[in-house]
C-alpha cells in the first residue's frame, strides 16, 4: 500500500519541479526542445509537458555547470600557528581583471590566511598544480586574490548580484570534502544577511551575503556561485550548521560586493575604504526609536562622533543620537548596513544623507575622505573604526 501511494506523489513532485525549472528557463533556452511522444488525453499531454519541461531543465543546468566548471580550482594552503603546521582547503575561481593583465583566482581570506605564496598549491581543472605569484588579502571581506601564471585557464564571468532574486536557480562549485569540481544545485533563499559571527575577531565587517539552500560544505569556501546565465553572482563563504555539514543554510559574498574588492587588491593590493568617524548603536530598538520621536527603529543611530575636526562627520555636522535613515540615496536598514555603504563609497564624493534629527529629518552633505588617512593622524589614536 505504501509503495503504490508514495510512487505518484513522487512522480508529482518531479514533474512540478520540471515545470518549475522549465518555466525558469523559458527565456535561456540553449538546446532544441526535445520532441514529446504524443499522448491520448488531456493527463497524457500535461505528463508529457512536464516530462520535456524537465529534461529541458535538466540540460540546460549540465550546459551551464560544463561551461562554468573548468574555471572552478582546489586550493591547498599551509600556515603555521603555535609552532605547528595548519593546513586549510578550499575553492577559488579564475577570473580576469579590467586593471591587471594576466589571470587571478578569487576565493575566500580565511583559506590562504597566513600561508606563503609557496605554500599556497592551486589544482585547475586541467589537472595542473601551480602556487600564486603574488597573494592579496582583504580580512575585513575575507577575500583574497592571487595572481597566477597565465596557463590558458578558463576563466569565470562575472554577474550583476542586484540581478538575482529570491527563488532564484543558483549552482555552488568547489571542493567540498576535497571532492574538486563538484556541484550542487539550490535557490537564494535571501538577500542583505548582515552582523554574522563569522570570526572570533570579528573582523569581517562588509556583510552583505546571499543565502542560498545549494549545498556548502567545508572546502566550498572560496568557490563561485552561479546563476542560469553562468556568471559568477557569489563567493561562497559560510555555513550555518550545528553538525559542520550542509543543513541548507549557507552563505555568499554578493558579486557586486566581492568584484569590487577584487579590482582594488588588483590594482592597488589593498582596498580604500571611506569612513565618517562615527560609533554607532549595535542595539537600536523600538523603545530607542521612540524616545527619539520615531514611530520605530530604521537606519543607524549614532551614539558618538569622534572628537576630531577633520573626520568627514565633524565637517558634515553629525551629532550624537542623530538616525541616518538614507546614504547616497539608499535606505538604510541598520548599522551594518551602514558600515557596508560607507566603506565601499567612492572615496573624495560628496554624498548626501538623510538624517532624523530633533523629531524631524533633514538632509546634510557628507565628503568621504580615505579612512587610512585617519589611522594614521597622530591626534586620532584609538579611533579605528570602519563607520
Amino acid at each position: 500500500m505504501a509503495r503504490h501511494f508514495v510512487t505518484p506523489l513522487l512522480c508529482a513532485g518531479m514533474i512540478a519541479i520540471g515545470l518549475a525549472i522549465g518555466g525558469h528557463l523559458e527565456s535561456l533556452r540553449l538546446t532544441p526542445r526535445a520532441n514529446a511522444v504524443p499522448g491520448s488525453g488531456r493527463n497524457s499531454d500535461s505528463s508529457g509537458q512536464g516530462i520535456e519541461s524537465l529534461v529541458h531543465g535538466g540540460q540546460h543546468i549540465a550546459q551551464v555547470a560544463s561551461q562554468v566548471m573548468p574555471s572552478a580550482v582546489h586550493i591547498q594552503a599551509v600556515r603555521v600557528e603555535s609552532g605547528r603546521k595548519v593546513e586549510e582547503t578550499g575553492s577559488g575561481v579564475v577570473m580576469k581583471s579590467s586593471r591587471g593583465r594576466g589571470l587571478y583566482v578569487i576565493t575566500n581570506n580565511h583559506v590562504v590566511r597566513g600561508a606563503e605564496p609557496d605554500q599556497i598549491r592551486i589544482d585547475t581543472s586541467t589537472g595542473e598544480s601551480i602556487h600564486p605569484q603574488q597573494v592579496f588579502r582583504d580580512a575585513e571581506s575575507d577575500l583574497a586574490v592571487m595572481q597566477i601564471p597565465d596557463i590558458g585557464t578558463p576563466t569565470g564571468r562575472w554577474g550583476d548580484s542586484s540581478e538575482v532574486s529570491i527563488g532564484h536557480f543558483v549552482l555552488a562549485v568547489g571542493s567540498p570534502f576535497g571532492l574538486s569540481q563538484s556541484v550542487t544545485m539550490g535557490i537564494v533563499s535571501a538577500k542583505g544577511r548582515r552582523d554574522l559571527s563569522l570570526t572570533e575577531d570579528r573582523s569581517v565587517i562588509n556583510q552583505d551575503f546571499i543565502q542560498t539552500d545549494a549545498a556548502i560544505n567545508p572546502g566550498n569556501s572560496g568557490g563561485p556561485l552561479i546563476d542560469m546565465k553562468g556568471q559568477v553572482v557569489g563567493i561562497n563563504t559560510a555555513i550555518a550548521s550545528n553538525s559542520g555539514g550542509n543543513e541548507g543554510i549557507g552563505f555568499s559574498i554578493p558579486s557586486n560586493l566581492a568584484r569590487r574588492i577584487f579590482e582594488q587588491l588588483v590594482s592597488e593590493g589593498k582596498v580604500r575604504r571611506a569612513y565618517l568617524g562615527v560609533e554607532l548603536d549595535n542595539n537600536f530598538n523600538d523603545d530607542s526609536a521612540k524616545r527619539l520621536g520615531m514611530p520605530r527603529a530604521r537606519g543607524a543611530r549614532i551614539t558618538r562622533v569622534y572628537n576630531n575636526r577633520t573626520t568627514p562627520a565633524t565637517m558634515a555636522g553629525l551629532r550624537a543620537d542623530d538616525v541616518i535613515l538614507s546614504f547616497n540615496g539608499t535606505e538604510v536598514v541598520d548599522e551594518n548596513h551602514l558600515i557596508n555603504l560607507v566603506s565601499l563609497a567612492e572615496i573624495g564624493t560628496a554624498v548626501k544623507i538623510e538624517v532624523f534629527r530633533a523629531r524631524q529629518p533633514q538632509m546634510l552633505t557628507v565628503q568621504l575622505t580615505d579612512r587610512e588617512d585617519y589611522r594614521t593622524a597622530a591626534d586620532a589614536p584609538g579611533t579605528f573604526e570602519t563607520r
